[in-house]
């Protein structure tokens, strides 16, 4: 029984689906009469003539099975079964105009829609300073802005929530990804003003073997940053705290809470905080991604030919400046 019921039960569905199918081209008809219960006032709106309407009409009686009208005085009123086809047409009208308005969006580059995703510490100022140029040639383009850590974004990026994002360090290796080289981020010891290390003009990781570390959560690329030097250096870092926030990483380590490390600090050291290089100096790679092979839309190609002219402008590189000697993580 329990198996006749579930035949049955896709069979009416597929048999729904059919009939909506063939109703689907007679959605402004219905939607026209719905608004006005008259023929002739319903063609003209649709544009079409009376008899025209008429014969479309009586088809999609027989399609469903019975009347969708019936004569009233002069005009015509639609039956039950016609009212609720009616209502149906109108609220399926309303969804197609909108992913019909989105979908204009997208492909017109004056009027797109973009979505970026970014780590949470490139929100200060390489977010704005690269959507303010773009925005400046294209005032129209609409943007949504996720922030996250670098493997959530790669996560949304590759599910297709995102059409780009912002990562440090790139994705290596991968072939579903494609990525452009921007800016390198100096990275930097963080510790508070009365450490022992305060006063160095250098260090290097090893010297950092008994520290307590403030850090971000896995997940995030700093942290997978630290963890590498760390392990490269011959030691597990001994963590004291875990945040989601850069900022909230640098207030524990003001309060005197440990060491971290975290991008320079722009445009000077945060209140609290003495910013030591390391030994070697150390950068990250920052750049834009986005899934191989995948067409974009004039919007968002655009955006990504700016990123590729920003990566040979001096004023997005140089916040940090690479150097001859310059170790990149």
């Amino acid at each position: 029984m329990l198996k006749c019921a579930s035949i049955d039960t896709v069979a009416h569905e597929s048999s729904e689906t059919l009939l909506a199918a063939q109703l689907a081209p007679n959605l402004a008809l219905l939607a026209a009469l719905h608004e006005v219960p008259n023929v002739t006032r319903a063609a003209e709106l649709l544009g079409v003539p009376q008899p025209t309407l008429s014969r479309r009409l009586a088809a999609l009686g027989r399609e469903l099975g019975a009347p969708v009208t019936v004569a009233d005085g002069r005009g015509v009123r639609l039956t039950r079964a016609g009212a609720l086809l009616a209502e149906g047409a109108v609220a399926a009208l309303a969804g197609l105009e909108s992913g019909t308005r989105r979908a204009l969006e997208e492909i017109q580059p004056d009027t797109g829609h973009i979505v970026l995703g970014f780590l949470h510490l490139l929100g200060r100022s390489l977010v704005p300073s690269l959507l303010r140029d773009y925005r400046a040639v294209n005032p129209r383009v609409r943007f949504t802005l996720i922030q996250g850590s670098r493997q959530e974004m790669l996560d949304r990026l590759t599910s297709g929530e995102l059409d780009f994002a912002l990562l440090a360090p790139l994705p290596a290796d991968d072939p579903a990804l494609d990525s452009v080289k921007f800016a390198e981020q100096e990275i930097q010891l963080s510790v508070p003003h009365a450490h022992r290390l305060a006063g160095r003009h250098e260090v290097s990781i090893p010297e950092l073997r008994d520290e307590q570390f403030v850090m971000l959560e896995p997940g995030y690329g700093l942290r997978k940053i630290t963890d590498e030097l760390c392990a490269q250096a011959g030691f597990t870092p001994s963590i004291a705290f875990e945040g989601q926030e850069s900022d909230t990483v640098r207030g524990l380590v003001a309060a005197g809470l440990g060491v971290a490390l975290l991008p320079r600090f722009e445009p000077r050291e945060p209140a609290g905080v003495t910013e030591v290089p390391l030994k070697p100096r150390l950068t990250r790679t920052i750049g834009l991604t986005w899934r191989a092979g995948e067409r974009l839309t004039p919007a968002a190609g655009e955006f990504r030919d700016q990123v590729y002219e920003a990566a040979s402008s001096t004023s997005v590189r140089a916040a940090n400046p690479v150097a001859p000697g310059t170790t990149s993580a």
